[in-house]
Parts: C-alpha cells; structure tokens; sequence
C-alpha cells in the first residue's frame, strides 16, 4: 500500500466545532480507517497541523491524541511547503484574512461556513482562489447525513410526484447561561462579532434547498431576538444583539414553496433538532438527522375534521420508516474525504466558494428582507 501524506493546517482547533467534527471525527478517523482509498490502491493520509491562539490548549489536544504538529504562528505554517491544505473553524470574523492568507500561499482551502461576512466579500476569495489555481471547498455537511441521503434516494426514485412544499423546523432552547450554562458561545447572539441565527443557518438552507428541490429565488424573512439579556462565559450579563430566531420563507425553482424555522429559542416537541416535511403529489416525508419516514398517496388515511369528538387516529404510526440499505459515516468526514479526493486525484468537488457564496448571499437578502419587510428576489452569482 502506498501512502500519499498531506498536510493540513486546522486554523480554530480548539473549538467545538474544530475539535470534534473536523479533528477527531473527520481526519483522525480517517487515519484510524487507513487513509482515503484511490482507485490506484494509494492511500491519502491526513497529517494535522493544529493552529490556534492558546498554546496551553494545543498541547493538551496534541497530547490526548498523540500528536506533535502545533503552532500559534499561522504564517510559519502557511510557509511550510508540507502542507498543502489549509482549513478554517474560526469564528466568522477572522476567517476571510486567514483565507486570503492561504489563497496568497498557494495553499488549497477547505472552510466552515459561512465564508465570509457578506457576499461580495465571498466572491472575491472566490474570484483570487480561481487566480491562483487552487482548490476550494465549503462545509455543507448537512447534504451527508443519513437522514438527508434517505430523502435524496426518495427524490431521485420518483416517489414524491410533483414536489410541492417543504417544511422546516430547526432549534432548540439555548439556556440563557445565567442558571444552566448556554450550549453555545456567547458570541453567536452579538451581531458585531458577527452572531445571529440567520447568518448562521441560512447558508445550510441554501444548500439543502438547491441541492434537493432547486435554487432559490426569492426569500421573505422575519427575525427576532427573543432572549435580549444572556450571561458570557465569564458569568457576565450582556445585551445580545443578533437574531436568535427567523421565520422565513422560500421561493424556489419549479414552483416548490419552502418554509423554514430557525430558533435559538424554542423547546423541542419533534423527533430530532431538525425536521423537513416534504410533500408531493404521490406521497410525503419527514427527515431529520438520523430518520426519514415516508407515506404514500396509496395509503393515505382520509381524515376528517371534527372538533367536537377526540382525535383517536395515530397520525405518527400511518408513517413508513425509510430503511438505510447501507452504513452511513459520519457527514463531515464523508465530505472531508470527497475534499481530499478533489485535492489529490482531481476528483469533481461541486461545494466550492461560489457555492459557499451563494449560501452567504441568502443570508445577506434574508436580513434585508426582515429589515424592510417585505419580498426580496434572488439573483444569480457568477464569478
């Protein structure tokens, strides 16, 4: 067996998202699975070069996971000619200088979303990436998960007829961080740090809806800060200033109407944190992260509306559950492997800037829609 090493700068290590999906469950099982397998027999291999800004923090990941590559000087290690790819998990704020940084360094990307900030910002890193000839891909992870993937198969199969709505439902109660400590960082409900919901979510709303029911073309958003006051990691109160819920709906290719829910500050009565309805005429289901049940027009139950008598039907039962018929790993690492495919073997990788732009452009028209209230059409990115 041959293997093909390749480094990888993994820029925000230390954080939630940094550490655990991209290290741990994505390069590191990797390297626990062998490698990414080419058609040749050669084996990719990731070698991680952790950047962060707490030395005390990269010591103590390297060591739990027996690794010896870590700096605080992310030019030393965009300089070094072993690595050839640079990956972004910082927050929002400080990704667009340390892609423009890579770009500069002939280094391929590969980022967290979103992007960047706005959209014209986004564009241009896609326009010098182009310049410089590297490669570039954008996290869609929700696009691989098991859930998602069963109603892909669904939609590719004919089973829905003629695709007429999509129904979102995405959140749960972020604790306020005064009683319970909050589930997320404080920094995601301060707008001038970049925070907010929509920035947040929209980006994984565009890339569901187009890659599965079409591109979007118009949007009309409604957002709101329903927790005004939250308590930091500090224990200190402040004022949140982002969105931490948006209503929002969608007008998409072919007619499809998609209505989408994002909040930060709802309890959860669902099966999962995320649920899709999608209904058509020959038959609708629900996904989530995990699941995706369907039912049929042929077995249809005919309801009838009576609110003087008890509802004694089991709507949820009338349900079928789609089966996997195969293993479903884990979404980041399913994308990780396609990027390093792409990097290595040339490999067509469709989840690029552009397509990261386009995912920020939404969120961008998705705010000026809840600002000026009212309809605001999508138009078409181009490098």
């Amino acid at each position: 067996m041959t293997r093909r090493s390749i480094g990888i700068i993994v820029n925000g290590v230390t954080g939630r998202m940094g550490y655990r999906q991209h290290l741990v469950r994505s390069l590191l099982a990797i390297r626990e699975s062998g490698g990414v397998p080419l058609p040749d027999g050669t084996r990719i291999w990731p070698h991680p070069v952790l950047v962060g800004r707490s030395e005390t923090k990269l010591r103590e990941i390297a060591e739990r996971h027996g690794l010896d590559d870590w700096t605080t000087d992310l030019s030393a290690a965009l300089a070094r000619d072993d690595v050839e790819i640079y990956f972004d998990a910082q927050v929002t704020q400080q990704r667009e200088k340390a892609i423009r940084a890579a770009v500069e360094a002939g280094k391929h990307v590969y980022t967290e979303k979103p992007l960047a900030e706005d959209t014209a910002a986004a564009l241009d890193l896609a326009r010098a990436a182009r310049t410089a000839g590297v490669r570039t891909g954008v996290v869609q992870d929700k696009l691989f998960l098991p859930g998602l993937r069963k109603l892909k198969r669904l939609l590719d199969g004919g089973f829905f007829g003629q695709v007429l709505s999509v129904r979102g439902e995405f959140g749960y109660w972020v604790f306020e961080g005064d009683w319970q400590p909050a589930q997320r960082p404080s920094w995601n409900y301060r707008a001038e740090d970049g925070g907010g919901i929509v920035v947040d979510m929209f980006p994984h709303w565009h890339y569901v809806l187009a890659e599965l029911f079409g591109e979007v073309r118009a949007v009309s958003a409604t957002i709101a800060t329903h927790v005004p006051r939250r308590v930091d990691e500090a224990g200190r109160p402040y004022q949140a200033t982002a969105d931490d819920a948006a209503y929002a709906v969608f007008e998409l290719d072919g007619g499809v109407i998609a209505q989408l829910n994002s909040s930060w500050a709802v309890r959860v009565f669902r099966d999962e944190l995320v649920e899709f309805q999608v209904d058509g005429t020959e038959g609708s289901a629900v996904a989530g992260l995990r699941r995706c049940r369907a039912q049929h027009r042929a077995v249809t139950p005919k309801p009838v509306w009576n609110p003087d008598l008890p509802v004694t039907e089991d709507f949820r039962s009338q349900w079928t559950e789609v089966p996997d018929n195969e293993d479903f790993d884990n979404g980041f690492k399913v994308q990780w492997e396609a990027f390093l495919r792409h990097v290595v073997a040339g490999e067509p990788f469709r989840w690029d800037f552009l397509a990261g732009a386009r995912g920020v452009q939404l969120a961008e028209l998705g705010l000026v829609s809840a600002r000026e209230g009212r309809r605001v059409e999508v138009p078409e990115l181009a490098l």
